[in-house]
């Protein structure tokens, strides 16, 4: 009777003495087509290129082998996968909440936080609270949503009009620039900056040079004109 023990399933490719076939379809190293070989015929020409002889394709009759340094081939499988996540955008869904009665100074703000997120190409949920009597007002509500719309109608949409949920009324604002858009520029600025502060510490970096005196050229002359009388003969006596 089988019985699965557990444990986790190995995904990585069968290499060099664990290729377990009488034959394979061998790939050279620069990808040219060997033919089909046996497999003590690929393994003696892994070791003389000094490679390792790795299974690509194991649903393949014979399974297609390549030789290639392996440990080369996944530290760059490993760089690129890096880099994929690295770039890859995710749209995060910010949330905002205000009161219908919000003092302006703090409608300023909450809506600075809005313009931010917009930008960075994230969806911004709003939250409208009501409590008390103000839930018999939901105008009140509405009204500031279609104006907090409005301020930033520029960097985002409305995605979900707004709609009562319980005790709160509920908006999301879609931005107008993609999350990849967003993250180039964001890049891009950042590179600017620090390029910017690099140039403004090269100007503000101190000459080599050292400064000339005033002064100095006179001095040499006068003193280029006392040895000059010095080193002449006297003039003869009139008799």
């Amino acid at each position: 009777m089988w019985c699965y023990r557990g444990g986790s399933i190995s995904t990585e490719p069968r290499i060099n003495d664990r290729i377990r076939v009488p034959e394979v379809r061998l790939v050279g190293p620069s990808g040219e087509q060997v033919g089909i070989v046996p497999l003590a015929k690929a393994l003696e020409l892994a070791q003389e290129y000094d490679l390792d002889l790795v299974e690509v394709a194991a649903s393949a009759r014979p399974p297609v082998c390549k030789l290639m340094d392996y440990g080369k081939f996944k530290y760059e499988s490993a760089m690129k996968a890096r880099e994929a996540r690295k770039n890859q955008a995710h749209t995060v869904i910010k949330e905002m909440k205000l009161r219908p009665k919000i003092d302006p100074h703090d409608y300023d703000t909450k809506k600075g936080h809005v313009v931010r997120f917009l930008k960075q190409g994230d969806k911004v949920k709003i939250t409208i609270m009501f409590r008390g009597r103000e839930q018999s007002r939901p105008e009140l509500g509405y009204r500031l949503l279609q104006r907090l719309a409005s301020d930033v109608e520029d960097l985002g949409f409305i995605e979900s009009n707004p709609k009562q949920d319980g005790r709160n009324m509920i908006m999301v604002l879609g931005p107008h620039k993609k999350k990849t858009e967003a993250m180039a520029e964001a890049r891009e600025a950042q590179a600017a900056r620090k390029a910017e502060r690099q140039g403004v510490a090269v100007d503000e970096a101190p000459s080599e040079e050292a400064p000339v005196e005033e002064g100095t050229e006179v001095a040499s002359a006068e003193v280029e004109a006392d040895v000059t009388e010095a080193a002449s003969p006297e003039a003869p006596a009139e008799a």
